[in-house]
């Protein structure tokens, strides 16, 4: 067979040159619009569901919380494998299902599975989906400083909760910002036991209504010279 080749191409080497140049100039075409990704994203389509139970042992997070998800999980159309992980105050479901099933029915599907487990969970529960990326989508990493030294931890992490995330997001193609450091501003109710015990207000019910207006008092935008500041 090889032999015959050669004999023939010998005898026909126009058409051996053009077939050489055809074949050259779509290598280099291939080359030039074929999609190449630096890191190819080998990993299983899978829908990752965290659940936060704040102050609960990882024995307690497992029965009440990563349990009744993952049974819930099972019957999940497509899933293939559903993997659970308890932790102190933290509750990790993987959901992982067939190659080729496309990621955004696949997370519509555990979302329409996992309205009806709520009912089952703790009170004030509430599971919520992972970002929509894999653990090869992580791109990017920088570090907010102020080299003036005018601003301290709390607010370099204020500008970058309520700005600078924002702000990213808008981006096309990027589905999360984690924020890692810094020091979250927040407030602190220092009670007077003996103010409390001369007023008989009892610590639940302070407790209690500082939850209420919380939950109730909310902020707004100020217009100030034609821009919006958000409070």
């Amino acid at each position: 067979m090889i032999p015959a080749i050669i004999r023939w191409s010998i005898a026909n080497r126009f058409i051996v040159i053009v077939l050489a140049l055809f074949l050259g100039a779509a290598g280099a075409w291939s080359l030039r619009t074929t999609p190449v990704d630096a890191i190819p994203d080998l990993s299983d389509v899978q829908v990752i569901i965290k659940t936060p139970y704040a102050g609960q042992a990882p024995q307690v997070v497992e029965d009440q919380v990563t349990y009744p998800i993952t049974t819930a999980m099972l019957s999940v159309p497509g899933a293939v494998d559903v993997r659970g992980f308890s932790f102190f105050g933290d509750s990790y479901v993987y959901v992982v299902f067939e190659d080729g099933t496309d990621f955004y029915w696949a997370r519509s599907r555990v979302l329409e599975y996992l309205a009806r487990v709520q009912s089952r969970l703790p009170e004030g529960v509430n599971p919520e989906l992972g970002p929509d990326a894999t653990g090869v989508g992580w791109i990017y990493q920088y570090v907010l400083v102020d080299r003036t030294g005018g601003h301290d931890l709390s607010q370099l992490r204020t500008l970058q909760d309520w700005f600078l995330k924002f702000e990213l997001q808008t981006i096309e193609g990027v589905s999360e910002v984690a924020m890692i450091g810094g020091m979250i501003k927040q407030y602190q109710v220092v009670v007077d036991p003996n103010k409390l015990r001369a007023f008989d207000i009892p610590l639940a019910k302070l407790s209690a209504a500082i939850g209420a207006a919380n939950r109730e008092t909310g902020g707004s935008v100020i217009e100030m010279a034609e821009a919006e500041y958000m409070v």
